[in-house]
């Protein structure tokens, strides 16, 4: 609001004051020249009188000459007071409309309405800073699960995007730099119900600032950071920053463990792939041979830290900067762009059976798939994209594994928000063993038709589980299992197309729980299977009477209506059976 006042009298100063003197001019004139009343006697009009005729005098005409005629000589100062006083209002209005159209202005006042929405927000949402291609699909998948979110990016263009839209929750946007402080507060970083900040833009020291901005005005937040160097990540850390996502080593990771267990990996994504989508083929790396690396630079040290691990896999590293990126040390290097057809056959390239194109240029890294694959048909090709404009170029080049550094942050920081138990599971299911993960892949199979499943979490408490709190209240014995919870409330002969994951109480975790798992006021429990299935458990969740049915196989009556009603069929059994036994 400051800034917008500011604006106004900056530019309003000289158009007021030129109104001001106009019209005390103009004033003073009536006052000081001598007129006649009614009778012909001398008279002088006072200064409330004066004021009151330049008033009408210079917005209109035909209110007449007031209190009496005036005189030639106070005719001839009205006369030249009303082309002055139309002149400075013409002046001021243009500076108005100026002022109105000037973009500076418009900005302001974007911001003012911006802050006001901010300030009237009554649910909890996440403040998403960067709206590019990692942004987007966060923000999208935020309000598809129904929650809030706030962005604010450094690019008009994409605020602009944004409005076009068509998201579920309205998302308040911001045209702004989010490195700067007042635009976070702007924003809504000091806000009661801000849950977290989430820093995507493409410069890691911007996260940076807004991380360390974001702990200490607001310590006991959440803050997640897109950062792809170490040393930024390192720097994250050091105060607090409480998950750091690097897309290079997000992605080797995935790649070292789909190489070992490909099962594993296939699960991973499953679970962690939008519902609804068709079910995925499992990969299988070459877990033996030769591997080229084309591009050392981020995204290839990632990949060739993990690789080199493997005991069966030999490198050959290509690069065309070494004088930038550096030489992997014990490792054969061709200097070469490997776009050529010379530069993959120093690579050996047709006795290979992997390549990563992983340059930072989508061009050469098509070129890179197109030549190779030319050379040598059986190679398992991963290619890095880019930019999300090229997707349907690599969809059509072939490559067997697509890298897009924006979606592997943007699905981490989607898990994470959505579904906070899926990552502690991952990280568990990631030291067992591969034939775990196939017959687990297997279970969900079965509970499955051809789209990838449902997954969702349960918190045992008074909002997400009404019934079992009830139940326990009126009967603290009673022992509720996962068994009950996997029933049909329709039918409880019948199990529901779901399967439990996980199981937390206090610190315990409990992987793929049995079904007399017991469960308590405080558990959580993850979940996956068909979207019918979580529907119908939030109705056992919910309903004392569909809890009772699928425990007991019945359902005790509530309300006088239903209890005498129940007592009068009750009483009318009894009685027949005494008649016939008499």
């Amino acid at each position: 609001m400051e800034n917008v006042i500011f604006l106004i009298f900056r530019r309003m100063r000289a158009p007021l004051l030129a109104l001001i003197v106009t019209y005390t001019v103009a004033v003073a004139g009536l006052v000081l020249i001598p007129g006649q009343d009614a009778e012909g006697q001398p008279w002088r009009m006072d200064f409330f009188h004066a004021f009151y005729f330049v008033s009408f005098m210079s917005t209109t005409i035909g209110f007449g000459e007031i209190p009496y005629d005036f005189t030639d000589a106070q005719r001839f100062w009205v006369t030249f007071s009303i082309f002055l006083t139309v002149v400075v209002w013409f002046y001021s209005i243009g500076t108005l409309v100026s002022l109105l159209q000037d973009k500076t202005f418009q900005d302001a006042l974007t911001e003012l309405r911006f802050a006001r929405r901010i300030r009237h927000l009554r649910e909890p949402f996440y403040l998403v800073c960067g709206y590019g291609e990692t942004g987007s699909a966060l923000v999208r998948t935020l309000t598809d699960r129904n929650r809030h979110a706030v962005a604010i990016d450094i690019r008009e263009e994409r605020v602009n995007l944004l409005q076009l839209e068509n998201l579920r929750e309205y998302v308040p946007a911001l045209h702004a730099d989010a490195s700067r402080l007042e635009h976070l507060l702007a924003a809504g970083l000091d806000h009661r119900l801000c849950a977290g900040v989430v820093a995507l833009t493409n410069v890691n020291e911007v996260n940076l600032k807004i991380a360390i901005a974001s702990k200490l005005m607001h310590p006991d937040i959440k803050v997640i950071c897109r950062a792809d160097s170490h040393e930024i990540e390192a720097n994250m850390a050091s105060f607090g920053t409480d998950h750091i996502y690097d897309p290079f080593d997000i992605f080797a990771l995935y790649l070292a463990t789909a190489i070992q267990a490909p099962c594993l990996t296939l699960l991973r994504d499953w679970l962690s792939g939008f519902q609804g989508a068709p079910l995925t083929d499992p990969i299988f790396p070459p877990a033996k041979g030769l591997w080229i690396l084309c591009g050392f630079g981020r995204f290839g040290k990632a990949i060739y830290g993990y690789l080199r691990k493997q005991e069966a896999i030999e490198l050959v590293v290509v690069e065309s900067s070494p004088h930038k990126t550096g030489r992997p040390e014990g490792t054969k290097f061709v200097l070469g762009w490997g776009t050529e057809e010379i530069t993959l056959e120093e690579a050996e390239v047709r006795r290979a059976v992997g390549l990563v194109a992983g340059t930072d240029d989508d061009a050469n890294n098509l070129s890179i798939v197109m030549t190779a694959r030319a050379m040598n048909p059986d190679l398992f090709v991963v290619a890095r994209e880019n930019q999300e404009d090229n997707a349907k170029l690599f969809q059509r080049v072939g490559a067997d594994i697509i890298m897009h550094p924006s979606s592997i942050v943007a699905d981490r920081i989607r898990v994470l928000l959505a579904t906070p138990l899926l990552m502690a599971f991952e990280d568990l299911a990631r030291k067992q063993e591969d034939s775990w993960a196939c017959q687990l892949v297997s279970r969900i199979v079965a509970i499955l038709q051809d789209r990838l499943p449902e997954v969702w979490e349960i918190e045992l408490n008074d909002e997400n589980a009404h019934a079992i709190c009830r139940m326990l209240e009126q009967t603290p014995d009673i022992k509720i299992t996962l068994d009950a919870l996997l029933r049909d409330p329709r039918d409880r002969e019948r199990r529901l197309p779901a399967l439990a994951l996980l199981h937390v109480r206090d610190a315990k975790q409990t992987l793929v729980p049995e079904l007399a798992q017991s469960l308590r006021l405080g558990d959580r429990v993850l979940f996956c299977g068909q979207p019918c299935a979580q529907a119908r458990m939030s109705w056992t969740l919910q309903n004392l009477h569909a809890l009772n049915y699928v425990l007991t196989g019945g359902s005790s009556p509530e309300g006088w209506i239903w209890c005498g009603i129940t007592k009068i069929f009750r009483w009318g059994k009894t009685d027949l059976r005494e008649k016939a036994r008499s």
